[in-house]
């Protein structure tokens, strides 16, 4: 009788979205097995992407709560089969409209601290921008947290990864959060269970209210009380007003393939930049001249962003012309091939990013599919936990840009949030070919275009092209190389100029390909970094 309802349930949702089923398969790949796995099992029960991205978001909440979860914010883009459209949902939210900035700059006593702490806390839209997923879904919204909610309740095994995070968090913890993350007074180590009852309790009321009960319930009461006792700019007026936002994805087109990802309020243009930038241009893959143009073309793009960057309705970056494909040519030609340029920034300041975030994609046997990165800021956000819980906050102010005052990622009170996160979706011929991101902080729209080049201009597998060594511009003026690169291109690169620092790693991807037989999906093929613990799954 239950295999009947599931069937009859599976009918019904197929038909709810007016959609014509087509001969493909699923495809999921996160930063970790049980979240994949998660993204699977909705999958496989009749549900599309869209259900199966709430489903992942929510468990990877719960086996991976140093990096995202409802406490946090993101960048989501995502592609409608029925629509045949690319769309981009906005999480970060705006500023909270108590916040002081002033209190996050020199001279203030203890300004680094506050960008760290409770007044570093901005507005979470993960659970809103989680229901504006599901509206295109096919399951009931509580359906989708079946996994997070048991996994948080009956525990987990703590991967390598995860105990090593919580080591060296636990001094930051407070006594309560120290009660699960510890066992007799020590972080818990790998193998040990950890277990979240009051996560669990969250994420069971949040599946039968839906959002409302996070932003304007008791979760939303709870933080508003822990932001007035640690005296922190998040209120629940911010809460009560917060919204996920639709765009329009932003979009380059290079060697017959279209590439979009998010447009502002996110900062990903500089990752069109570059790709216009090596545009046209024939060099062996990772050759020293190429590695030195690209490192030409990410120094120009990060400058861009500095520049350019802004609230799309107050101060909008000048994309028409940036990504021009004048402009680039005449940008790519003032690069000296033999001399690596000093990075001189367009105004006195620099700017910090979170490396400690998570990416996800996952596709549906319709074709929709969604990449998202999500985040809390720093590991485990502003280490705040309100009480009874178990949700850890963001602390999203620290990657605002606080010198000089009111540069355009400035915290402005009630502006949107500008996140450097880059989300991408490639198509060809008018059909999605490829979906893939990562976490990485300010390697993140470095990361992707090399992994997009390495798709495109050298036809790499997404296994190949995400696992194959990668370079990335820092501030002041280095250039990271990962250990697969050559010491004989070191070397070349040294002489061009190039201050170069070897890396162990750069981001975490996670990425799929689509793949087709007279116009309709034929399977996809998924791929996790092997430089995380993710896990990618077809079937």
């Amino acid at each position: 009788m239950k295999a009947l309802f599931l069937l009859v349930t599976i009918i019904m949702s197929c038909q709810s979205t007016g959609q014509k089923k087509i001969n493909g398969h699923g495809v999921v790949s996160s930063a970790h097995p049980l979240a994949t796995n998660a993204g699977m099992a909705i999958l496989k029960n009749g549900g599309n992407a869209f259900d199966a991205a709430v489903a992942i978001a929510s468990t990877l909440n719960v086996v991976e709560p140093m990096m995202s979860g409802m406490g946090g914010y993101g960048t989501i883009l995502i592609y409608d089969a029925k629509e045949k459209q690319v769309r981009y949902l906005d999480s970060s939210g705006k500023i909270p409209s108590g916040t002081n900035a002033d209190l996050m700059r020199p001279p203030t006593p203890d300004y680094l601290q506050n960008r760290r702490g409770a007044k570093a806390v901005s507005t979470p839209g993960n659970v809103n921008a989680w229901k504006a997923l599901s509206n295109y879904g096919n399951l009931e919204w509580k359906e989708l947290f079946a996994t997070s909610i048991d996994l948080a309740e009956n525990g987990f095994e703590v991967s390598p990864g995860l105990s090593r995070f919580i080591q060296q968090s636990f001094n930051e913890f407070s006594v309560y959060t120290r009660g699960f993350y510890g066992k007799n007074g020590s972080p818990l180590r790998s193998g040990d269970h950890l277990i979240q009852k009051d996560l669990a309790n969250s994420l069971r009321i949040v599946s039968q209210s839906g959002p409302a009960y996070f932003y304007k319930g008791a979760i939303a009461e709870a933080i508003g009380n822990s932001m007035e006792i640690k005296d922190g700019f998040l209120s629940v007026e911010d809460l009560f007003s917060d919204q996920a936002e639709w765009w329009d994805p932003i979009r380059i087109e290079m060697e017959g393939f279209t590439i979009y990802t998010a447009s502002p309020p996110a900062t990903a243009f500089p990752s069109l930049i570059r790709l216009g930038l090596m545009d046209g241009v024939d060099y062996d893959h990772n050759s020293a001249d190429y590695l030195h143009l690209f490192a030409e073309s990410t120094k120009h793009a990060f400058w861009s962003r500095l520049r350019y960057a802004g609230d799309p309705e107050i101060n909008p970056p000048p994309l028409d012309r940036l990504l021009s494909k004048e402009y680039l040519e005449s940008v790519r030609t003032s690069f000296s091939m033999n001399t690596a340029s000093v990075f001189a920034p367009p105004l006195s300041f620099t700017i910090d990013e979170s490396k400690n975030t998570t990416h996800f994609v996952v596709a549906d046997q319709w074709g929709n599919i969604v990449t998202a990165t999500q985040t809390l800021g720093n590991l485990f956000g502003s280490k705040i936990m309100p009480e009874a819980t178990g949700i850890w906050l963001n602390n999203s102010l620290a990657y605002c840009t606080y010198e000089p005052k009111g540069n355009p990622m400035d915290a402005i009170p009630g502006q949107r949030k500008l996140s450097g996160d880059c989300p991408t979706i490639i198509m060809k011929d008018g059909l999605p070919w490829a979906a893939l991101g990562t976490p990485g902080g300010h390697t993140i729209g470095q990361n992707v275009p090399q992994i997009v080049l390495n798709l495109i201009k050298f036809s790499m597998d997404i296994d190949e092209a995400i696992a194959s060594p990668k370079v990335t511009f820092v501030e002041p003026n280095w250039l990271y190389i990962e250990n697969g690169i050559s010491d004989e291109i070191e070397q070349t690169l040294s002489e061009k100029g190039h201050n170069i620092r070897r890396t162990k790693r750069i981001g975490n991807a996670h990425g799929l390909r689509v793949f087709y037989i007279d116009g309709k999906i034929d399977h996809y093929q998924g791929a996790a970094d092997r430089r995380g613990e993710g896990v990618a799954k077809s079937y």
